[in-house]
């Protein structure tokens, strides 16, 4: 197996994207859902979302924050690395950013893609969001065909031992935000649903699927058991957005609440362990729908935070830096690691793994990556 020269000279944080005005806000819907046959009125629907919030989603914020963290570490630890940011749906656009950054000099960069999770949302696209990029920049620019560039991606960090760290011990604040109780608190893990067909799917192919709903519900079990849960946990999903012909993961969160309510449970706490930051989904599914839906339910309602409000986030992401900066990558594919996915992230996937699934009908607009 062949491998790359060692030496990395710069990081790309590669993530989503989300309008900063209200202006923004429709084109960015139509960047997301092209080629996907979405009616005008779902793009109406979701654009509510947005203006209910000024128009602005707080991802690109929450990026640049993330992207100020990773400096400071760096300087911290004497790491001389320049940190970019690129999005694959709105400004600043990955291939603008690429097209940047070889500009500047830079031929070998690792990349941190904002999701935990494999699958192809959370891993495969982004390998193809590398891949666009570098394309596109090859031909704006001739000479890159003489002096190419090399984008590596970093590995998923569901179970990454900060990563389920950050996310207890936001299960521990939040249980003491709860009224005092004779009886526990619920905790309710969260994380985007998919369609069902899409997790199938994931992993490689001959290999059992459901890669990305296993790595959820592990993390999900490692989060519990590290905040003194133990088992006693609840595992839902948010965020649905296809047709109702087309089953996803279930139960939705405010659904399993109305389960919840029926059963006598009068306090919840609910850990959207499926998202690294505090984006739109989560403070529009979680902190307006699904908590509005527990006091109508009569119950005590607290969010966790998420891991990227933790400085052990920015810790983990640069121990994976660290990790692969002046190593080799392999270029000949994943090592698997059954049952739970990719042991060796860095090289664009292999054939028929976490493929995407094929569209036989017009959709509501794709989940952003889990």
């Amino acid at each position: 197996m062949t491998s790359v020269p060692t030496g990395f000279d710069a990081v790309l944080l590669l993530s989503f994207g989300g309008p900063d005005k209200p202006d923004d806000v429709r084109p960015f819907l139509e960047n997301v859902t092209r080629g996907r046959g979405v009616p005008p009125e779902r793009l109406d629907e979701v654009a509510q979302h947005y203006l209910h919030f000024g128009g602005v989603s707080p991802i690109n914020r929450l990026n640049l924050d993330l992207i100020d963290g990773l400096r400071s570490e760096f300087a911290g630890r004497g790491i001389d690395l320049p940190v970019w940011f690129g999005n694959r749906n709105w400004h600043p656009m990955a291939e603008d950013t690429v097209e940047q950054m070889y500009r500047a000099g830079h031929r070998r960069v690792l990349v941190f893609g904002t999701s935990a999770w494999g699958g192809y949302s959370g891993c495969r696209q982004y390998h193809e969001d590398i891949g666009r990029a570098l394309s596109t920049v090859t031909t704006r620019l001739p000479e890159m065909a003489d002096d190419p560039m090399l984008l590596r991606k970093l590995p998923h960090f569901w179970s990454e031992p900060l990563f389920v760290e950050a996310c207890a011990d936001a299960v521990l604040r939040a249980r003491k935000a709860l009224p005092s109780s004779d009886t526990p608190p619920k905790l309710v893990f969260t994380a985007h649903s998919i369609p069902l067909a899409a997790d199938h799917r994931g992993g490689p192919r001959g290999q059992g699927g459901d890669l990305y709903s296993r790595q959820v519900w592990a993390a999900s079990a490692a989060v519990s058991a590290a905040a003194g849960f133990g088992d006693d946990f609840d595992q839902v999903w948010q965020s649905r957005s296809g047709p109702p012909q087309v089953p996803w993961l279930e139960p939705d969160i405010c659904d399993h609440l109305e389960t919840l309510a029926e059963q006598g449970v009068r306090q919840v706490i609910v850990a959207p362990v499926g998202f690294v930051s505090d984006h739109l989904e989560v403070v529009w599914d979680l902190d307006n729908e699904a908590k509005d839906k527990a006091a109508e339910l009569g119950m005590d309602f607290v969010r966790a935070d998420t891991a990227g409000t933790d400085p052990r986030f920015v810790q983990l992401v640069v121990d994976l830096i660290e990790r692969y900066r002046d190593g080799d990558i392999p270029r000949g594919g994943f090592a698997i690691d059954p049952p739970l996915g990719c042991a060796d992230n860095g090289s664009p996937c292999r054939p028929q793994c976490c493929e995407p699934t094929p569209r036989r009908a017009p959709a509501a607009p794709e989940p952003s990556a889990p």
